[in-house]
Formats: C-alpha cells, sequence, structure tokens
C-alpha cells in the first residue's frame, strides 16, 4: 500500500484516495484554516471511534466550521470507510483512520466557500515506532515553544502546526532520530508533536495539565488504565528537571498506544530501559484490544 490504493469518502462520494482533490485556493491549503482528527484499528475494528468524532466536532464547533453532515453521520461514515478497505488490511497490520474538514474557497474566514469533507484510510505507519518497543525512544526537550491558549488553543485539533515542524527539525539536528517535547513560555512540558508526555515517578503516573496541552484520547485511555491499576495519577506542571529524574518516561498516540521513552537530551532515565508500569500499562492496553501492540507494531515495521 505505499501509493495507498484505499477508497476514500469525499464530500458526499466514495472515490479512490489518488482522485481526491482540493483546490489550490482552498483556505486548508492557503492558511492551514481546517481541522482533523485520526484513529486507528485493531484487527481491523475502529478504537475510539466516537471519542475522535465527538473531539472534531469540538474542533468544528470553535472554529465555526460546519460539514454539512453531523457526528452521528461521520461516526457511520468513517466505519464504512473502514469496511470499504478491509480487503488491504492483512498487508499492512491495521489502518489509521483520518477525518478532515477545511473551511474552503474565500478571501475571509468568515465568508468562506463551502467546506471540503474527506475521510481517509492509511495504514498505520508502524515503522515511525515499531523499533522503540524494546531500547526506548528518545527525546528532546526543544526551545522551540507550545501555542499558548491565547493564540490558538492546543485542545483543538488543527492544521496549524508549524510550531511542531520547526520542534522536529529541532530535535533532529539535536539528536537524529530523536522526539521532541515542547515547552511553554515558561518552560514547563507541554507535549509531543502529536502526542502526549508522561513520566513515572515513585510510583505516580504525572502528565502535564490539560490547559496547555491537545487532550489527547490515548492521554485519557491510560490515566484510565492507570487508575484500573490502582496507580495514582497526577496532572501538573513538569519541568525538564523532572523528566531527566523520573524513573520512567512515556508517551502516549493514536497509532503507538503508549511508548517508552529512555532517554531524554541525551541522559538516560531510570534504568535506560523500558520500565515495569511502562511495560505493565502497555500490556494491559494490548489486553484490552485484544492485539500485542508491541509484537504487531514491530512484525510490520520493514527490517525488522
Amino acid at each position: 500500500m505505499s501509493s495507498n490504493p484505499t477508497i476514500a469518502y469525499h464530500n458526499g462520494s466514495w472515490v479512490p484516495w489518488s482522485d481526491v482533490r482540493i483546490d489550490p485556493n482552498d483556505r486548508g491549503f492557503l492558511t492551514a484554516d481546517a481541522v482533523f482528527d485520526a484513529a486507528r484499528t485493531f484487527n481491523g475494528e475502529g478504537f475510539q471511534l466516537k471519542a475522535h468524532v465527538d473531539r472534531l466536532y469540538r474542533s468544528l464547533h470553535i472554529t465555526r466550521m460546519d460539514p454539512g453532515i453531523s457526528a452521528d453521520e461521520m461516526l457511520t461514515i468513517t466505519m464504512e470507510a473502514i469496511e470499504r478497505n478491509e480487503e488491504h488490511r492483512a498487508a499492512v497490520g491495521d489502518f489509521q483512520v483520518w477525518q478532515g474538514v477545511t473551511r474552503g474557497a474565500g478571501r475571509w474566514a468568515y465568508d468562506a466557500g463551502v467546506p471540503n469533507v474527506y475521510v481517509k484510510v492509511s495504514p498505520v505507519d508502524f515503522g515511525r515506532y515499531g523499533p522503540h518497543y524494546e531500547k526506548g525512544a528518545r527525546a528532546v526537550v526543544t526551545r522551540t515553544q507550545s501555542l499558548s491558549y491565547g493564540t490558538v488553543d492546543p485542545k483543538l485539533k488543527t492544521y496549524s502546526r508549524m510550531h511542531f515542524n520547526l520542534a522536529e527539525l529541532e530535535a533532529g539536528y539535536t539528536d537524529p532520530g530523536a522526539w521532541p517535547v515542547l515547552v511553554d513560555s515558561i518552560g514547563n512540558l507541554t507535549e509531543g508533536s502529536g502526542y502526549n508526555l508522561f513520566i513515572v515517578s515513585g510510583g505516580r503516573v504525572i502528565t502535564p495539565p490539560s490547559t496547555g496541552v491537545l487532550p489527547g484520547i490515548s492521554r485519557q485511555y491510560a490515566i484510565d488504565i492507570a487508575k484500573r491499576l490502582g496507580l495514582m495519577v497526577d496532572e501538573v506542571d513538569i519541568q525538564p528537571f523532572d523528566l531527566y529524574s523520573a524513573d520512567e518516561a512515556f508517551f502516549t498516540g493514536t497509532s503507538p498506544c503508549i511508548l517508552p521513552v529512555t532517554v531524554a537530551d541525551g541522559l538516560p532515565i531510570g534504568s535506560g530501559l523500558p520500565g515495569p508500569i511502562t511495560q505493565q500499562m502497555l500490556g494491559t492496553w494490548s489486553e484490552d484490544v485484544g492485539v500485542d501492540i508491541a509484537t504487531q507494531a514491530v512484525a510490520f515495521t520493514p527490517g525488522m
């Protein structure tokens, strides 16, 4: 599926993804005036689809976009997209399912044209993170800052992501292959470029408060797992020192679910290997979805 020969929903029609075209004058293309969400499947079944669609529609409400279909209709379309592409799944393991809405063409946001709506299915990018389950990912705390909620509230899932691009460039030049962790205006750690941060310290699971991050669906699921396991969970400010001195650390995101982090700015975290609480939480998530998440990711990572 390197060329992604899947069927997609686009403005009321089902068409090959390769045939989807967006007007270069669309504000989503010109000014990143667009919102989106992304879920994944396990064994071909959508995971937390309603939560993802509900978040999409919160973003649509706040940005004053009307896609012309209800949240229930979007959920139905999303499930149909998965079903229409089932024939491709065995070759790739599982799918990412992406819903996007742009404001449409127009000089001003307040009088732009008809929104552009699409739902696409593509292979989960296991190669991005599969190699990191055994030894853990490396993190770089960037000088690039997260968006302030006074500018573009980070709780909105929008295409306004240049700060994430710059953070990825900064991390890559600092430590090739490392994953960025952004900071707020006073130096507290916030989130990565599409994933949330957790540390484990003294048996407590700690994550930055939701005021300055996108409250990820996977973030909340990890919090719920930790509580099920009887762990104390705190949502408090985290400084770089707290990350460096933590017993364990991990990222949460739609595709990797829980990804161990074992090095930050060149310093080993804890033992320098994925920690027991991280592994226990990942194991519980795997049991919940009926898929060994790490094993699947490794199996579908090219070259592993």
